[in-house]
C-alpha cells in the first residue's frame, strides 16, 4: 500500500505552507503530540512543533531549490533556544551542503541533537505511518459516541436512499467536524476513487479542517488546500482526494471560466453562510445537491444572518442538538456555572436608578449598576474552583491586555499554578510575536501553564486542549461568540467530571442568558429516558447563593430572550422592583 502524505509530485508542485503542513501531518501519523504549525513572518525561526517522547521537538522548513547551508543551523539552533524546545531538526527539500553535516557532528559531540531531514528521509518515516489511519491505530481517543453514530447513520442513510444532501445542526463541542470526517470515511468506502470537497467560508478555517480530518484519513489518502494563501497547480489539485477549500477562491476560479475537479461529495461547514454569490457559484457548478455531488451541511444554527431558513437547500435536520440538550443528557460535560452578583451595586437602585428613563438601557444599567473592579475577589474564587478539580487546567477570558497582564500577575503572586497571557496584541500595542504566542500555547499543551488568560484571540479557533475551568471577566454581547468561549470547556475527556464556568461579567444581559440556562437545564424533561445529570446554574455572593439577587433579577428583566438580544441603547428594561435589602 503506497502512502500518498508525501509524494515527489506534491513536494515539487506545491509552495512552502504545503510544505510545512506535509510535515505537520507526518508528524500527527508519527505519533508526536501539541503538534502546531507555527511558520509565518517572524516566527523566529521555527516553522512546525511538537511533542515526542515528553521531548520538545521543532522543526525548521527550507523548500529551497539549492541544498541548505551553514547559516540554516545557527538559525535553527537559536530557536530552539527561543521555543524552549530540546531536539532541533533542519528539514531541506533539496538536501545538505557538506558543511552542514560536519556542523551537525560537532553539535552532537557537544550534546545538541541537531537532526537534519532531507526528501528521502521524509519519505523514509513518512512509509513508517501505519497503513491505517490514527483514529484506527487509537480508538480509545477517537471512539464515536452514541449520537454522532447516529448523525453519521443518518448522513449515509440520506445517501444510500438517493437523496440529494443532508443537514446537521450540533451545537459547540458537540463534534461535528468529527461526524463530517467520519462520515467521509464512510462515503470514501462506498464510493471508491470519489473525490471530496470541503468548504467554508474564511482561509483560517480551511487549514484547521484539513487538520481535523487528518486522523480518520489512512496513509493511502492524498489531501491539499486551496485558500487565499494556496493555489494548488491544477493537475495537483485533480491529483487530491480531499481538498479543503475557501469557497471565494474556488468560486473566483469558477468566474473565470476553470474547469474543477470531478467530486462525488461537497461538504459546507458553517452552512448557514449559503446564499452569498461565491457559494451559489460554486455549488451551481457541481450541482451539488441538485443531482450532482452530495451536498452535506455542517453548522451550530440552522438560520442564516439576514434570519431565513436553509430550506433552499436542505430539507430538515437529520440531526439537531443545540447546547441545552447536549447538556440535559449528558453529551457535554457537566457544567457548574456560577455567576457572582457581589459587584451589583444595589444600592444604585435603591436611590433613584428607578426614576432614570435614560438609564434604562443596557448601557446605562451597565454604567450605574456594577462595580467594576474585584480582581482580586475573582482570583481567590479561581484559587477556590482549582482546587476542586482533578487535573485543573484554566482560560480566563479578559476584555483587556492590561487586564489580562494584571489578571495573570495576581495568579503568578498567589502561586497556585503559572498563568500566561495569550493575546493578539500586547500592552504596548505592538502585535504578540508569532514565537511568544506559540510557546505560550505549547506550554499550555504540555501542561508547563495552567492558566491562560486570553484577549479576543481564543474566539478564532485557535487550537487549545480542553479545560475544565472557564472565567469570564470580559464583556461580549454576541451569543456566537459566548457559546465558542464556553464551548473551550464543554467537551467531554476522560477522567472529567465537570467544568466549573465563573462569571464575573457586568453586563444585565450575561444575567438574562444565566437565567434563561437556569430555567432551561431545571424544566422537566418528560420525553427524556436519561438520568437528570448534575449541570447547575448558581447566582453566589461572597457569604454563599444568593436567590434573593436571582429572584429578583427574574422579576425585574422579565421576557429573557429580549433582553440578552437588546442594543446597548434599546430602551426595553422595565422600572425595577424593590432591590433585595442588603
Amino acid at each position: 500500500m503506497t502512502q500518498r502524505i508525501i509524494t515527489d509530485r506534491y513536494l515539487d508542485d506545491t509552495g512552502w505552507q504545503a510544505f510545512e503542513r506535509i510535515v505537520e501531518r507526518l508528524l500527527l501519523g508519527l505519533g508526536y503530540q501539541s503538534v502546531q504549525r507555527v511558520g509565518a513572518s517572524g516566527d523566529g525561526g521555527a516553522d512546525v512543533i511538537g511533542t515526542f517522547h515528553d521531548r520538545r521537538w521543532l522543526f525548521q522548513m527550507k523548500r529551497w531549490t539549492r541544498p541548505v547551508g551553514p547559516a540554516a543551523v545557527a538559525e535553527t539552533i537559536a530557536a530552539c533556544h527561543r521555543y524552549e524546545a530540546d531536539i532541533p531538526v533542519l528539514v531541506s527539500l533539496n538536501g545538505f551542503e557538506p558543511a552542514v553535516r560536519a556542523q551537525q557532528r560537532e553539535l552532537v559531540a557537544q550534546g545538541v541533537q541537531l537532526q537534519l531531514w532531507d526528501r528521502r528521509m521524509l519519505k523514509r518515516r513518512a512509509e513508517k505511518i501505519p497503513a491505517e489511519s490514527v483514529a484506527a491505530r487509537f480508538t480509545d481517543r477517537y471512539e464515536l459516541r452514541a449520537y454522532q453514530a447516529q448523525a453519521v447513520d443518518r448522513i449515509t442513510s440520506e445517501l444510500l436512499n438517493g437523496s440529494r444532501s443532508a443537514l446537521v445542526v450540533l451545537a459547540t463541542g458537540l463534534g461535528k467536524t468529527f461526524v463530517a470526517s467520519e462520515f467521509h470515511r464512510r462515503f470514501s468506502a462506498l464510493r471508491p476513487g470519489a473525490r471530496t470537497l470541503v468548504l467554508a467560508h474564511r482561509n483560517e478555517l480551511v487549514y484547521q479542517l484539513e487538520r481535523s480530518f487528518w486522523p480518520m484519513l489512512p496513509v493511502t489518502a492524498a489531501t491539499g488546500v486551496w485558500n487565499g494563501h494556496e493555489r494548488p497547480h491544477p493537475g495537483t489539485l485533480a491529483d487530491l482526494d480531499v481538498v479543503f477549500a475557501c469557497v471565494d477562491s474556488v468560486a473566483t476560479a469558477v468566474g473565470a471560466g476553470r474547469e474543477l475537479p470531478d467530486f462525488g461529495l461537497v461538504m459546507v461547514d458553517e452552512c448557514h453562510h449559503l446564499g452569498t454569490r461565491a457559494y451559489d457559484a460554486v455549488l451551481s457548478e457541481l450541482s451539488a445537491g441538485d443531482g450532482g455531488a452530495f451536498l452535506v451541511g455542517m453548522t451550530a444554527t440552522p438560520w442564516r444572518p439576514d434570519g431565513t431558513d436553509l430550506g433552499r437547500w436542505f430539507d430538515f435536520p437529520i440531526v439537531d442538538i443545540d447546547l441545552v440538550r447536549g447538556l440535559r443528557e449528558g453529551y457535554l460535560s457537566n457544567v457548574d456555572y456560577r455567576m457572582f452578583t457581589d459587584n451589583i451595586n444595589w444600592d444604585a437602585l435603591a436611590h433613584g436608578l428607578a426614576s432614570k428613563l435614560p438609564a434604562l438601557s443596557p448601557r446605562g444599567i451597565n454604567r450605574t449598576l456594577f462595580i467594576e473592579e474585584w480582581d482580586d475577589a475573582v482570583v481567590e474564587r479561581l484559587a477556590e474552583a482549582w482546587h476542586e478539580q482533578a487535573n485543573p487546567r484554566g482560560i480566563v477570558f479578559c476584555g483587556t491586555i492590561d487586564h489580562a497582564e494584571r489578571m495573570a500577575a495576581r495568579i503568578n503572586a498567589l502561586g497556585f499554578t503559572r498563568a500566561d497571557v495569550i493575546a493578539s496584541k500586547r500592552s504596548d500595542g505592538k502585535t504578540m510575536d508569532v514565537p511568544t504566542r506559540s510557546r505560550t500555547l505549547w506550554d499550555f499543551a504540555d501542561g508547563r501553564t495552567g492558566i491562560l488568560c486570553a484577549v479576543d484571540i481564543l474566539n478564532e479557533g485557535v487550537d487549545v486542549p480542553d479545560v475544565n475551568i472557564v472565567v469570564f471577566q470580559r464583556v461580549t454581547h454576541s451569543r456566537r461568540i459566548f457559546v465558542q468561549q464556553l464551548g473551550r470547556g464543554l467537551r467531554l475527556a476522560p477522567g472529567k467530571d465537570k467544568v466549573i464556568v465563573l462569571d464575573f461579567v457586568s453586563d444585565i444581559r450575561r444575567f438574562a442568558a444565566g437565567l434563561e440556562l437556569q430555567d432551561k437545564l431545571n424544566k422537566p424533561d418528560l420525553g427524556s429516558p436519561r438520568i437528570k445529570l448534575g449541570n447547575k446554574v448558581s447566582f453566589l455572593r461572597a457569604s454563599g447563593e444568593d436567590t434573593q439577587g436571582a429572584q429578583f433579577l427574574r422579576e425585574w428583566l422579565g421576557d429573557l430572550d429580549t433582553v440578552q438580544d437588546a442594543g446597548e441603547d434599546s430602551h426595553i428594561l422595565r422600572y425595577p422592583p424593590s432591590p433585595p435589602v442588603r
